[in-house]
């Protein structure tokens, strides 16, 4: 066994330990990971320790003097533990992903509108409970108007989320719903969507089936253009808007993913650490999802993201184009822009084989793991990056507009 299959099946066990242990799960997790250090890196081994929040920290290498292997380990393992949470206390049996980002949340709220209403509501089903915020626009009177499902990353909550993409003033503009549904802290300790469970990547179950129940609660409540439903996230919500799309695509008329990773792509916390760092993989979600055809998707990744390695919009896109319609999809469309006294960047459209477009791929460049062109106001944004928010609402309306036509009844002549 390799170094990195050893350090993979570490994890795993510190998994298993972490999910099954009581009021000990921590250590015994900590004890694991511990032995493996040990056994690859005995001077570095003696240097880890836990502090009194059960999080390791300070894994100092030793001289540049010992092997290859050991090397190697020494990288493994500063990745692993760069993410690497482990619980203590009444959580400690709990599994989770390490935390997206790097930073707590603020306490930021959304920008003050003419009139909006914001307003917090719950949902529950058989698989659980999680509450959300709703952005009326002002001009609702009744009309039917589309709806955009935004998902947040780690340590992220609603209001933090809407204030720093400034979705809520587009919808304002546009005359749209907005909802936010809010991570449970109980379901995650760094309140990230949990899109590397196998439960969580499927249709009617776990937190796709509450999400999905969140979207038909408010079709349910208000009037709601069933053509015009879309879904955006980062980092986590990314993830999960993913899956979303692929498991649900009669729900969702388009996606955009802001920082994610492609369907699929864990299965577990090693492989979720692994597929972050290094990318997912990006086999076709077909084979995953009985359920998947190809939903429109926009993708934004800055290029200097350390926490979700770019590759992984690569990824989603191969995923988005599966080999049969990119065999026969039109050539691609690049073209390189700059925004005033900001970052450049590079904007990617497929077409199916009709020339219409299928997806958008946006790289910012020197831009890291933030919502791009988003607003100080709230957590994990590029203020200098091209308006990812406003770009996904004109793709969204497109798309929206086309299934519109799609479902519009053909005219019979007399």
């Amino acid at each position: 066994m390799n170094i990195n299959e050893h350090m993979m099946a570490t994890m795993r066990e510190a998994t298993r330990a972490l999910q099954n242990g009581r009021g000990n799960g921590a250590s015994a997790a900590t004890a694991a990971i511990q032995r493996a250090l040990h056994k690859f890196m005995p001077n570095a081994a003696s240097t880890a320790h836990t502090p009194q929040n059960g999080v390791m920290h300070d894994i100092n290498p030793p001289p540049q003097t010992h092997s290859r292997t050991a090397d190697a380990a020494n990288n493994f393992i500063a990745d692993l533990m760069e993410g690497l949470h482990l619980p203590s206390g009444p959580n400690a049996s709990s599994f989770q992903i390490p935390g997206l980002h790097p930073h707590g949340v603020t306490d930021a709220e959304p920008e003050p509108l003419a009139g909006g209403r914001f307003i917090t509501e719950s949902y529950t089903n058989h698989c659980g409970t999680r509450s959300y915020k709703l952005y009326i626009p002002t001009g609702y009177r009744g009309q039917s108007l589309p709806l955009v499902v935004m998902l947040h990353g780690c340590t992220q909550n609603p209001d933090d989320f809407a204030a720093g993409t400034g979705m809520n003033a587009i919808a304002e503009e546009k005359e749209c719903f907005v909802v936010y549904p809010s991570q449970a802290q109980s379901a995650n300790n760094s309140k990230c969507w949990n899109w590397f469970n196998t439960l969580d990547q499927q249709r009617d179950q776990g937190e796709p089936s509450i999400i999905a129940g969140i979207t038909h609660d408010i079709i349910q409540t208000y009037h709601i253009d069933e053509r015009q439903i879309f879904i955006a996230g980062m980092s986590s919500g990314g993830a999960m808007s993913v899956i979303m799309a692929t498991t649900y695509p009669d729900l969702y008329a388009a996606a955009g993913i802001h920082s994610g990773l492609p369907y699929a792509s864990a299965q577990d916390l090693p492989s979720a650490l692994a597929a972050m760092k290094r990318g997912g993989a990006a086999s076709s979600a077909s084979r995953h999802s009985p359920h998947a055809k190809s939903v429109p998707l926009i993708v934004f990744h800055g290029d200097m993201d350390k926490t979700v390695h770019p590759r992984n919009g690569d990824h989603i896109i191969a995923q988005a184009l599966p080999a049969d319609i990119a065999r026969t999809a039109a050539q691609p469309l690049t073209e390189q822009g700059k925004e005033p006294n900001g970052r450049a960047y590079k904007r990617t459209i497929h077409r199916d084989a009709n020339g219409h477009p299928v997806a958008e791929h946006w790289v910012v460049h020197g831009s890291g793991h933030a919502w791009s062109g988003g607003s100080n106001r709230g957590s994990y944004t590029d203020p200098k990056g091209p308006d990812a928010s406003r770009e996904m609402m004109r793709f969204f309306s497109m798309h929206g507009e086309a299934r519109k036509q799609a479902t519009m009844p053909t005219a019979t002549p007399d």
